[in-house]
């Protein structure tokens, strides 16, 4: 049997529809209400993702991208600091899509929030002439928790979680299925994975928020979903700081020896973006403790500097071998 396209069912009946994947006292009135815990902020981030550019059918099934945008928009909120309340979803349609794929989508936005909370809250449709997705996504945290770009100081040590270029990696077997021929069937799954369904790193702020506890001061971080040189550079420039990176201890996968050469590898893990790891800048000693706790899943990448510019070397002590920009990564105009 043939699903209904949006254009059969009308935006009533769809919306009756998709009422069964929204908590009922949530979508019974033009918005949400929404309570904070007492002694915490309100955290509220928004990112958008449209067809043909941020996914396709080539790549994604339509309930990985359900779970791509969620984890996007959720990672921000890790990236604060913040525990998810829930997101509002502002969905663009062709009229000629289907059910088949509208369901799966909100199946996949509902399996994400189910493993990292939260609930969806309501939202809006239109009508557009490629599918477009736009979340709010909504946290909380307390004040002495929060965690911000502009905190880094020099001498902090970089710790990095995860592993980077991984989700580009997938991306390219996606698009290329005769590419990297040399990788065992797991290895290829293992990166397809990391680019279909990206994990917001909850996981590390309890540690994180000790961390916090312990210091005197904030903690910087960011998200590397534009890519992890990226997410350096841009808390350098919220802290009005340098960087220095050292390129022997960059998380790359194993599995890109020897499947790539080393220019491409070094070029995935700093610019390939949509790891959606978090990138955090605090005293070395805290930064040791750390990845103590964390073990494999994270490690030290570098130092802030005082000197406004973000490098890349060999070793600590070697020269440095590049200098990194903002302009060297992905640019939407």
């Amino acid at each position: 049997m043939t699903s209904p396209t949006v254009q059969q069912l009308g935006e009533i009946g769809l919306l009756q529809h998709l009422r069964q994947f929204c908590p009922t006292e949530a979508i019974a009135d033009d918005a949400a209400l929404l309570s904070v815990a007492p002694d915490h902020q309100l955290v509220v981030t928004t990112d958008v993702l449209v067809e043909k550019v941020h996914f396709s059918d080539r790549t994604t099934s339509a309930q990985d991208i359900g779970w791509r945008a969620t984890a996007a928009n959720l990672s921000d909120l890790a990236a604060m600091g913040a525990e998810p309340l829930g997101i509002t979803l502002g969905l663009g349609l062709p009229p000629t899509t289907s059910l088949d794929w509208i369901e799966p989508f909100y199946q996949g936005m509902g399996a994400c929030l189910s493993h990292y909370g939260g609930v969806i809250l309501g939202g809006d449709l239109c009508r557009a002439p490629v599918i477009t997705v736009a979340i709010t996504a909504l946290g909380q945290v307390r004040p002495q928790r929060v965690l911000r770009r502009s905190a880094a100081q020099a001498g902090d040590a970089i710790v990095v979680t995860g592993e980077h270029g991984a989700s580009r990696a997938g991306l390219e077997l996606l698009l290329k299925p005769e590419s990297g021929k040399t990788l065992a069937a797991g290895d290829r799954q293992h990166l397809i994975k990391a680019h279909q369904r990206p994990r917001p790193r909850f996981d590390v702020l309890p540690t994180l928020w000790q961390v916090c506890a312990t210091l005197n001061r904030p903690i910087a971080a960011m998200d590397s979903s534009d890519g992890l040189a990226n997410a350096v550079l841009q808390i350098c420039r919220e802290s009005q700081t340098g960087a220095h990176l050292v390129r022997s201890q960059l998380p790359l996968p194993a599995v890109f020896t020897p499947w790539l050469n080393a220019a491409q590898a070094l070029d995935w893990c700093l610019y390939g973006g949509e790891d959606f790891e978090l990138v955090i800048a605090l005293p070395p000693a805290s930064a040791h403790h750390l990845v103590e706790q964390l073990g494999k899943s994270a490690a030290i990448v570098g130092t802030i500097v005082a000197e406004p510019t973000v490098t890349l070397r060999e070793t600590a002590a070697a020269e440095p071998t590049a200098t990194l920009t903002l302009e060297q990564g992905f640019q939407h105009f």
